[in-house]
């Protein structure tokens, strides 16, 4: 049985709505950022927590709890498990589970430079392959013709490659706090900018307006 996602050509894919699909994989995020900021509240309700560490190693063992659940409701919902999030849940789990047992919150830290890193060099890899990986995350929002993808994975590669280098900057040059809230805070809202910027190759490329232009043109035809 084949447990990865099938490929956006696939009739067989079965499809995620695109909203509940960003709040799985946003979620995670967000659980981490709350749980860092009440740490020390939680680990005070729970002394338990307390032997994980100081708060950012709390919410990395929280995150990686999220980062399951997230995990497991998307295998319930598709019976597939979507492909750049297990990537970024293996990191993860290998880099949660280092911190925490070394005490050592610069893995923390780490952990997404290198899932950046690894999607950058996946979408670009793919891409010298003749693959347009990028289809397995977006397919379910937009559909386009294969020069679409290609360009749309190329600035994607590029991009999730200068998200890894800020990271780098952040995290050495600045406190734990300003890493924390640029982690969501800036984090998300450079994406949703880098997004909406894509949009007017996404509409040039996108099947659905080819088809919409070329109904139009057979419609003016007809009435000529």
């Amino acid at each position: 049985m084949n447990i990865l996602e099938r490929d956006p050509s696939d009739p067989r894919r079965k499809p995620l709505n695109p909203g509940l699909k960003f709040l799985l994989e946003l979620g995670p995020g967000l659980v981490f950022f709350f749980t860092t900021i009440r740490g020390e509240w939680l680990a005070g309700k729970f002394p338990i927590l307390a032997h994980l560490g100081e708060p950012i190693l709390i919410a990395t063992a929280f995150f990686m709890v999220a980062t399951a659940l997230s995990l497991s409701a998307s295998w319930a919902l598709t019976r597939a498990l979507p492909l750049m999030p297990l990537v970024s849940a293996i990191v993860v789990f290998v880099f949660g589970a280092l911190a925490l047992y070394l005490q050592d919150k610069t893995f923390a830290f780490m952990k997404p430079t290198i899932i950046n890193s690894l999607f950058g060099v996946a979408l670009l890899g793919g891409l010298a392959f003749g693959r347009s990986l990028l289809g397995y995350v977006f397919d379910s929002a937009f559909q386009l013709d294969a020069e679409g993808w290609r360009k749309l994975t190329f600035r994607w590669g590029l991009f999730f490659l200068f998200l890894a280098v800020l990271n780098e900057i952040v995290w050495r040059n600045f406190s734990e706090a300003t890493w924390l809230y640029f982690k969501v805070w800036g984090t998300i809202p450079i994406t949703l900018l880098f997004t909406f910027s894509q949009m007017p190759l996404i509409m040039r490329h996108s099947l659905e307006e080819k088809a919409k232009e070329e109904n139009n043109e057979s419609n003016s035809r007809k009435s000529v």
